[in-house]
């Protein structure tokens, strides 16, 4: 039964893991009616609702983590520059 467990566990981990996922680069443009950043590379990302758009310009070098969630890239954690 413990292995089986442990199986599982790491299986959930994995998956898991899977899901999560990071970008850098600089900010392209900025949809503040949408809540959506596209960077350099043609990606856009989905920020989270109680986000202050206004701190975004586009020209900053950003770092993000994003899950895929039904096919968008919703943003969980962004680093800004200082």
């Amino acid at each position: 039964m413990r292995t089986l467990i442990g199986a599982v566990t790491a299986v959930l981990m994995i998956s898991g893991a899977a899901l999560a996922a990071e970008a850098e680069g600089q900010v392209k443009s900025v949809d503040k009616d949408k809540s959506v950043i596209t960077l350099d590379n043609g990606k856009s990302y989905k920020l989270p609702g109680e986000f202050d758009v206004d701190n975004i310009k586009p020209g900053m070098e950003i770092l993000l983590a994003y899950d895929v969630v039904e096919g968008e890239n919703l943003i969980t954690d962004m680093e800004l520059p200082q």
